[in-house]
Parts: C-alpha cells; sequence; structure tokens
C-alpha cells in the first residue's frame, strides 16, 4: 500500500514539473488582435473608442455587472483620459489611461488590471480607410508573467480574448453603419 502511494506521490510530482517547465516555454510576451471592415468613416468610429463614457454603447465588458462602478478623470477623451472600473468576479477591477490619440487613426491605452489578476498592458485601436470602409484593429499586448503562462497551459487566450474583441468591434460596425 506504501509503496503505490509513493509511486502515485512520484507520477503526480512529475506531471507538476512537466506542467511547470512547459508553462517556463512559452512566450515572455502576448498580443491578441481582431480586425474588422466598417462601412463607416474613422472619424464616426473614432470618437466612441477616444471618449471612455461612450464604452457603454459598445464594449463587450460593460453590460457582464449592472452594478459597475465607474470613475471617468482627465480629459474628456484622448490623450490623458482616463477610467477606472470595479465590477463583480466577471469583470474584476482595473484602469485605462489614453496615452496616444492620433485622432482618427490610432488610439493607444494604458491598461492596468487590479483583480482578478494584476497585469499591466496596452490595448491599441488603429483604423486604415480601405475603400468605403474602414478596418478597426482592436489589440492587447503586454508581458506573459509566469502565472499568464502557466494559464496559458490550459487556456487559450486568444481565443477567450478574441471573443470578447469580436463581439465589440461587432457592436461598433452596428452602431456606425446605421
Amino acid at each position: 500500500m506504501l509503496k503505490a502511494v509513493a509511486i502515485i506521490a512520484l507520477v503526480l510530482a512529475a506531471g507538476i514539473a512537466g506542467i511547470l517547465v512547459f508553462a517556463a516555454t512559452k512566450p515572455d510576451m502576448f498580443r491578441v488582435e481582431r480586425t474588422l471592415a466598417v462601412k463607416a468613416p474613422a472619424d464616426a468610429i473614432y470618437p466612441l473608442i477616444a471618449d471612455f463614457q461612450r464604452w457603454t454603447s459598445w464594449s463587450p465588458y460593460e453590460g457582464r455587472d449592472p452594478g459597475m462602478k465607474r470613475t471617468f478623470g482627465g480629459t474628456a477623451q484622448g490623450r490623458g483620459a482616463t477610467y477606472a472600473w470595479d465590477g463583480n468576479k466577471d469583470i474584476g477591477a482595473g484602469r485605462m489611461e489614453v496615452l496616444e490619440a492620433s485622432t482618427p487613426s490610432k488610439l493607444r491605452i494604458k491598461l492596468d488590471f487590479e483583480r482578478p489578476f494584476e497585469g499591466h498592458n496596452i490595448a491599441e485601436f488603429t483604423f486604415v480607410p480601405q475603400g468605403g470602409a474602414t478596418l478597426v484593429t482592436w489589440a492587447m499586448y503586454g508581458p506573459a508573467p509566469f502565472l499568464s503562462k502557466l494559464m496559458q497551459v490550459f487556456v487559450n487566450m486568444d481565443n477567450m480574448i478574441g471573443k470578447d474583441f469580436e463581439t465589440g468591434l461587432a457592436n461598433l460596425k452596428k452602431l456606425t453603419e446605421k
């Protein structure tokens, strides 16, 4: 009996060690990106993103916690605008600040998560005219600390975050193609 318990413990320890070693081989940075063609000019789409108070109309995260607390600061929109949120377990808490606002071609946002996990990333929106449409790209990138790498062993971050980006871009499309 003791021998069987020892063998099971060794197998479990080897399995855990294997997972930890595999996690350590994951990249030190991550990037998630989605692009959608929107039949509207960039200057019709850009203000919905540059003004955090307008995110409630399109962001896939806004409806997940009706009781979410929001705090807006800095400038009304564009560079220096800030948005902090504190919500339930589905939303967590964090803060965004617009670092770069090149109207209407690019918006770069510092994105700091406090919970459920601490994270410090960059979100970026780019708008490229293409014929009668605008290619809108929503990307997020940043460092992948070991805990993030460990999560990536079990969860495909690109699929998980990418679905939200696809929903948000589709919402922007509906709002601006009316």
